[in-house]
C-alpha cells in the first residue's frame, strides 16, 4: 500500500473507481477503489510542490478520445505541467511568478486558465501556449471556475468575487462576497449557481448574476474547499476535520467529522454518486451518497446502501428490499413506477410488483436525468437523450443543433405522453419542441421562441395532443403558457401571471399550481385565457404562502396534494380541493349534467367559472349558459342565448368562436360555408373597416352596404371620409381599379 507522506492538496477522479491524488511528498498515487490497492503513478522532482490538478475533460459524448488521458498540475514553483495518465511529464510551462494556485480546462478542452500568487489570470491553448491575461490583480488569486458556456470565468480577489467574459470590453462583474479573504470558488454548468468558501468561515451559494442565495452559518474554521456535485443538486464543503453534504439550496443534510486534519480540496465522480477530499493529515477521505428518498403517493423509496435500496408502503407497512449488481446512480419514483439506473443498467419496477423488474443495459454509465410522463420516461446521458417505454422498449432519441445534454436538468426538459420540450441553452429564449414517439421536431419543425430568457418550462400531461399546452416562467418571472402544436399560425404566448418562481402541472388533469410572491396559487383550467380571459381570476385558487420562507420549490402535484421544499429543506404538503379534477374528468368524458350537478353541490364560483370555459371551449352552450347564469355574466348569457336562435350550424359556430376572440377563424367559417355576408357583417361590428371593405370587393357583394355602414358611422361622430379606398368606391370606382389602389394604400 502506498501512502501519502505530507498533506494532501489535490485529488481528481478518472473513473468512477480510479482516482488520483497529489501531496507534498511529490507523489501521485492511484486508488483503485474496487480493489483498495494503491499505486505510485510518478514522484515529482523534489522543488515541485503540486497545489492543484485537473483532469482534461472526456470529450462530450465523442468515443474516440484524440487527446490521451491526461491532467494538469499546477505547482509552488511558478509553473504548470502536462501529465499524462501514465505519470509522463509531457510539457513544464513557465506561468507565474509565484506559486501557481489553480488550474482549470474548459467544458470543451480547447483552453486552460491558470492563476497564481502574482494576482495574473491567463488563458492558454490546450497545447499549453499563452493565448491571453485576462487580468491582473493586486493579490494573489487562489481559485478560478469557468462559465457554463466556456466564455466567462469567475476568480477571487481577496474578499471580492470577479466575473470576467473572455471578449474584451464585454462587463465585468465584481462583488463583495465574504468578510474574510475567499480561498475557493465553484461554477455549476447544470445550475449555473455559484459557491465560494472563505477564511470568515462560511460557505455561500451565488446566482450568475451575483446575487445572494444562501449564506452559511459561520464555521469554527475557515471552510477550505467547496465542490458542486455533477448535475448540480447537491455540492459538499471541506473544513478542518469536518466534511458536509449540502443541497443546491444550501441547508445541509448531512455533517461527518473525520479526523482528516483540513479538507483542501473536494472532488465527485463523474456519476456524483461519491466524493473524495485532499486531507491535511496525508489521509484521502472517501464518501459516498445514501439515504436519498423518493416518495410517491403511499410508497417511500430510500437507499440504504448503494446497492441496495428499501421500499415501505405506508398503508399496510409492507417493506420490500430492492438489490443491484452495480452502484444506484440515479432513480425517480413517479406514474407508479420506480425507474433506477446503476452504472450499466436500467431497472424499471412497477410500484404493484418489486419482484420482477424490467432490466436493460445502458449505453453510457452516468445517466444524469430521469424524468417519467404517464406512458414512458426519459434517460439524459453524457451524450443523448433517450425515451423508453416502461417495458424497457426504446422509443426515441431527440437531437437538435448544438445539443449538449450534460447541463439539462428537471428545470430545462419536460416529458409528457406525445411531446418532448427542451429549453436551448445556446439561446436560452427557444424551446424545442419534439413528438415523443419518433424524436423528430414536432409540426412543422419550428421551434418556440419568447422575448426574454426562459428559466424553467412544464408541459401539461393530460388531454388530446393536440390541445397540449407548455407553461414557462421567464427570466421576469412572467409565467406564460402557449399551444404546443404549431402549423404556420403565430401561436400567441399568453401571461397567465407575474413574480412566479416555481411551478407544476398536476399528475392526472390539467391543473396547474405555483408560488407567486408570497402567494400559493393553483389555476384550476388555464384553458380559460384562450376562451374567456375575463373571468380567469375566477377560476383560480389562492391562499398566503409567507410561511414557505423565501425561494420555496414546489417538489410534486400529485392527486390533491402539493409538496413544497422550503429553503430550510423542510417539505411542507398542501391539499387542494378535489372537486376541480372531478369536473376535468366529467368534461373530458362530456358528462355535461354531471358536471352541472356537481357545481350545484359544491356551490363555489370557482367551479361554475372553470365549468363555464370548458363548456365554451367544448362548444356546449346550453352548459356555458347555466354557468354563466351562476357566477351573474349576464350579457355573456345573453349573447349565448342569441348565438342559440341562429338559423345554421356554421354561423353558430361562427359566433361561439367570436365569443373567445377567435375573429380570423369565425371569418374563415363564415366564408367556408358561403355565407360571406356574415362574414362581413361580423368585421362591420368589430369596426374593421378595411377588412369589411376588402371582403366586399373580393367577393363582388355588398360593397354599397358596406359603404353605407360607413357613413352611418362618420355621421355619429361627424367626421369625414379619409380612407383611400373607402373614397374611391364611394365615388363609383370599379372593383378592376382595385390593384393600383391596393399599391397606394401600401
Amino acid at each position: 500500500m502506498v501512502t501519502h507522506q505530507e498533506l494532501v492538496s489535490c485529488v481528481g477522479w478518472t473513473t468512477a473507481e480510479e482516482l488520483y491524488s497529489c501531496s507534498d511528498d511529490h507523489q501521485i498515487v492511484k486508488w483503485n477503489l474496487l480493489t483498495s490497492e494503491t499505486t505510485q503513478i510518478v514522484k515529482l522532482p523534489d522543488d515541485i510542490y503540486p497545489i492543484d490538478f485537473h483532469w482534461f475533460p472526456k470529450s462530450l459524448g465523442v468515443k474516440k478520445q484524440t487527446q490521451a488521458e491526461s491532467f494538469v498540475l499546477t505547482s509552488s514553483d511558478g509553473k504548470f505541467h502536462l501529465i499524462s495518465k501514465l505519470g509522463r511529464v509531457e510539457k513544464s510551462i513557465e506561468a507565474h511568478c509565484g506559486a501557481v494556485l489553480a488550474g482549470r480546462w474548459n467544458y470543451e478542452g480547447t483552453a486552460l486558465v491558470t492563476v497564481g500568487e502574482d494576482g495574473q489570470i491567463k488563458i492558454w491553448s490546450k497545447t499549453g501556449m499563452l493565448r491571453s491575461t485576462l487580468a491582473q490583480q493586486g493579490t494573489p488569486v487562489y481559485s478560478v471556475a469557468w462559465g457554463p458556456d466556456s466564455e466567462k470565468v469567475l476568480y477571487t480577489a481577496g474578499k471580492q468575487l470577479i466575473i470576467k467574459p473572455l471578449q474584451p470590453n464585454a462587463k465585468v462583474l465584481q462583488w463583495k462576497a465574504h468578510d474574510g479573504i475567499i480561498l475557493k470558488v465553484d461554477w455549476n454548468s447544470v445550475n449555473d449557481l455559484i459557491l465560494s468558501a472563505g477564511e470568515d468561515c462560511k460557505y455561500k451559494v451565488w446566482d450568475s448574476y451575483g446575487r445572494p442565495l444562501y449564506n452559511s452559518q459561520p464555521h469554527e474554521h475557515p471552510i477550505t474547499s467547496v465542490a458542486w456535485a455533477p448535475d448540480g443538486e447537491l455540492f459538499a464543503v471541506g473544513s478542518f476535520h469536518t466534511l458536509r453534504l449540502c443541497d443546491k439550496t444550501g441547508w445541509s443534510y448531512a455533517l461527518e467529522k473525520p479526523n482528516t486534519g483540513s479538507i483542501f480540496n473536494i472532488a465527485w465522480s463523474i456519476d456524483g454518486t461519491q466524493i473524495a477530499g485532499a486531507c491535511g493529515n496525508g489521509h484521502v477521505v472517501f464518501a459516498h451518497v445514501v439515504e436519498q428518498h423518493w416518495e410517491w403517493k403511499n410508497f417511500q423509496v430510500t437507499l440504504t446502501k448503494r446497492r441496495a435500496m428499501q421500499v415501505r408502503n405506508v398503508l399496510n407497512d409492507a417493506v420490500d428490499l430492492l438489490e443491484f449488481r452495480d452502484r444506484v446512480i440515479k432513480a425517480s419514483l413517479n406514474y407508479a413506477h420506480l425507474v433506477v439506473s446503476t452504472s450499466l443498467q436500467c431497472y424499471v419496477f412497477s410500484t404493484k410488483n418489486w419482484n420482477t423488474p424490467i432490466i436493460f443495459d445502458l449505453k453510457e454509465g452516468t445517466v444524469s436525468l430521469i424524468l417519467q410522463a404517464e406512458r414512458h420516461f426519459l434517460l439524459v446521458d453524457g451524450s443523448s437523450i433517450y425515451l423508453y417505454s416502461y417495458e424497457g422498449r426504446f422509443i426515441s432519441s431527440p437531437k437538435f443543433p448544438g445539443m449538449r445534454t450534460d447541463i439539462l436538468n428537471a428545470q430545462t426538459v419536460s416529458l409528457s405522453n406525445d411531446t418532448i420540450a427542451i429549453r436551448d441553452k445556446a439561446d436560452e429564449k427557444i424551446i424545442f419542441l419534439f413528438e415523443a414517439s419518433t424524436g423528430k421536431p414536432l409540426g412543422d419543425g419550428k421551434f418556440l421562441s419568447h422575448k426574454n430568457e426562459i428559466l424553467e418550462i412544464a408541459l401539461d400531461q393530460k388531454g388530446l395532443t393536440n390541445d397540449r399546452k407548455i407553461a414557462f416562467i421567464d427570466k421576469n418571472r412572467d409565467l406564460c403558457i402557449t399551444s404546443v402544436k404549431r402549423f404556420g399560425k403565430e401561436e400567441q404566448i399568453i401571461k397567465l401571471g407575474t413574480m412566479v418562481h416555481t411551478l407544476a402541472w398536476n399528475d392526472t388533469c390539467n391543473i396547474l399550481c405555483g408560488l407567486q410572491d408570497t402567494r400559493f396559487i393553483v389555476w384550476y383550467y388555464p384553458n380559460t385565457v384562450y376562451v374567456d380571459r375575463d373571468i380567469l381570476p375566477k377560476t383560480l385558487y389562492e391562499r398566503d404562502a409567507s410561511e414557505f420562507s423565501k425561494n420555496p420549490h414546489i417538489v410534486s402535484f400529485v392527486g390533491n396534494q402539493v409538496t413544497i421544499r422550503r429553503a430550510d429543506g423542510s417539505l411542507v404538503h398542501i391539499s387542494i380541493s378535489p372537486y376541480p379534477a372531478i369536473l376535468h374528468e366529467y368534461v373530458s368524458s362530456s358528462k355535461w349534467e354531471d358536471a352541472v350537478r356537481l357545481c350545484r353541490f359544491v356551490k363555489e364560483q370557482t367551479m361554475w367559472a372553470c365549468l363555464a370555459a370548458m363548456a365554451v371551449a367544448n362548444r356546449d352552450m346550453t352548459t356555458a349558459e347555466i354557468a354563466y347564469a351562476a357566477i351573474g355574466e349576464i350579457d355573456k348569457v345573453q349573447y349565448i342565448n342569441s348565438i342559440k336562435s341562429l338559423p345554421s350550424k356554421e354561423s353558430k359556430m361562427a359566433h361561439i368562436l367570436l365569443f373567445s376572440g377567435n375573429i380570423q377563424e369565425a371569418e374563415i367559417v363564415l366564408l367556408q360555408a358561403g355565407l360571406v355576408y356574415q362574414a362581413i357583417q361580423i368585421n362591420i361590428n368589430l369596426y374593421n373597416w378595411e377588412r369589411a371593405l376588402e371582403l366586399a370587393v373580393k367577393y363582388k357583394t355588398h360593397v354599397d352596404t358596406v359603404l353605407a355602414y360607413r357613413q352611418k358611422f362618420l355621421e355619429t361622430f361627424g367626421k369625414q371620409e379619409t380612407n383611400k379606398r373607402y373614397l374611391h368606391y364611394a365615388e363609383g370606382g370599379q372593383t378592376g381599379l382595385e390593384e393600383p389602389q391596393e399599391e397606394e394604400r401600401r
